[in-house]
């Protein structure tokens, strides 16, 4: 009898630990496994898409248009709103929050990836997961700092165990991002290759990385100019180390035919709030650039193909403004760093050394041409091969480079210029001129020296509340700051 009670108790112990058991297995998130179990190669592709998506693309890139009247903003919405300076629109904190908490969690993803390759971690050996992780990192933490200043870093990307993370100096991120590169650099160089098709962007080509790693070097050493005497110097010689690493831009593919279109595209299509700009439209017919058509093109046959910046175009009218063709292309490209950025990067820095710059802005003007034949969905008979009768009549001087830089900027390089305006006015120098009547109001400055930071840390975070303001003063400092590498203090 005795034997029949253990018996029985022994089989309800083990039904219940069974059960038990079930349960833990029924309450596992298959589709969304804990990060300790994930390797830091299934980290990679969504941190490349997501730093296309969100931190390259987005509103980030949309409202910055509008400032560099690289494009028009339209619609009865918040790109007019941007593109009237209404400053309520662009200084409040939420109006970049969604853009600011994406970065931190791509930049949180990396961090989570390159400690995996840490010694008794995952992927401990790893070196490429590492690399590349690495220079991802420093292309979304260059974005951030460019466009707010200050921010957290050094104790951020840590989740729950700081919440509050302090504000890094631009100064000292700017040797954190140069530091990533170097590491990054190093890492690749000992040609491990575990990544394979998770890399979407490079296909797990090691070589590939590296020159882009050193092509963000030469664009971060360059955003020093006005703070380093060798900052020309040094972004030569990242440049050249970028081209004979085989650079030759970074451009993600990011259409699949269902479900993924190029982010510019998919925004044009769901609310028409971007346009052709009469400043970029200026500047092409003065020197009968063949990309007009390209950048205004008359999509609704209104024979209005662009608008003046500042000019408020309510909803009705919003099919009146033409618009550049790719953005009704969701299969154009997304551009990380282009080949023309990095070939102008070397043409204003040997004009400003007093260096012959005319075949790499040769290189850099054929290299937009290029891109505006592949970005174009067919609208267009433009041929990439006028390039060769175009060049010929353009001087090879700063000025120059520097316009030729701006509009090949126009597909979706909007940050980038951004900084280049900000640089070149901190070096007492105006070659892009901004002509938008709005830019000043009665009142003072409209025109944004920066962008405020996301609401989600400046309702939750001390350190970033007081460096964005209350009460009045709230945002304002966007108006009357510079970022440090541009002459301000933060």
């Amino acid at each position: 009898m005795i034997k029949k009670y253990i018996a029985i108790a022994l089989i309800a112990l083990t039904a219940t630990a069974c059960s038990e058991d079930l349960m833990d297995r029924i309450n596992e998130d298959k589709a969304n496994p804990s990060a300790e179990i994930v390797s830091g190669k299934y980290i990679i592709p969504g941190a490349i898409m997501n730093t296309a998506h969100s931190t390259v693309s987005g509103n980030y890139a949309w409202y910055v248009s509008s400032f560099t009247e690289q494009e028009f903003g339209t619609g009865n919405n918040q790109l007019k709103n941007a593109e009237i300076r209404n400053t309520n629109e662009y200084s409040a904190s939420s109006c970049f929050n969604n853009e600011w908490n994406a970065t931190y969690s791509t930049m949180r993803a990396l961090k989570e990836a390159i400690d995996k390759c840490n010694a008794g971690e995952m992927n401990e050996g790893c070196s490429d997961i590492r690399g590349i992780s690495q220079v991802l990192m420093a292309l979304n933490l260059g974005i951030l700092t460019d466009l707010h200043g200050d921010v957290p870093y050094s104790e951020a990307l840590k989740g729950l165990d700081n919440l509050q993370p302090k504000l890094d100096k631009q100064e000292d991120i700017y040797k954190s991002i140069f530091d990533l590169l170097d590491d990054a650099v190093t890492n690749l160089s000992e040609g491990v290759q575990t990544v394979g098709s998770s890399d979407i962007l490079f296909g797990g080509n090691n070589e590939a990385w590296i020159g882009l790693a050193y092509a963000l070097k030469a664009r971060y050493k360059l955003h020093l100019a006005l703070r380093d005497s060798k900052a020309y110097d040094d972004a030569i010689e990242a440049a050249n180390a970028a081209i004979a690493a085989g650079f030759d831009g970074a451009e993600l593919d990011v259409f699949d035919g269902v479900s993924t279109d190029n982010p510019w595209a998919a925004f044009f299509w769901s609310r028409y709030y971007t346009g052709s700009s009469q400043t970029v439209v200026d500047l092409m017919a003065d020197r009968n650039d063949p990309r007009l058509d390209v950048y205004a093109l008359d999509f609704w046959g209104t024979g209005v193909t662009y608008a003046s910046p500042g000019d408020a175009v309510a909803a009705g009218e919003t099919y009146l403004v033409g618009a550049p063709a790719w953005l009704d292309n969701g299969a154009a490209t997304i551009h990380l760093m282009s080949a023309s950025e990095l070939y102008f990067i070397l043409a204003e820095c040997k004009a400003r050394n007093g260096l012959d710059a005319s075949d790499d802005f040769e290189t850099a003007v054929r290299a937009s041409f290029a891109d505006f034949e592949n970005s174009d969905p067919g609208y267009t008979d433009f041929d990439s091969s006028s390039a060769a009768s175009y060049i010929a009549t353009l001087p090879v001087t700063l000025k120059e480079i520097m316009v030729q830089k701006y509009l090949s900027q126009v597909r979706d390089e909007q940050i980038e210029a951004y900084n280049d305006i900000r640089r070149c006015k901190a070096l007492g120098e105006n070659h892009i001129e901004l002509k938008n009547p709005k830019n000043a109001a009665s009142t003072g400055s409209t025109w944004p020296l920066r962008l405020p930071y996301g609401s989600s840390d400046v309702l939750s975070n001390p350190n970033v509340s007081a460096a964005f303001g209350t009460g009045n003063a709230a945002g304002s400092y966007i108006f009357t700051e510079n970022v440090w590498w541009a002459g301000g203090s933060r």
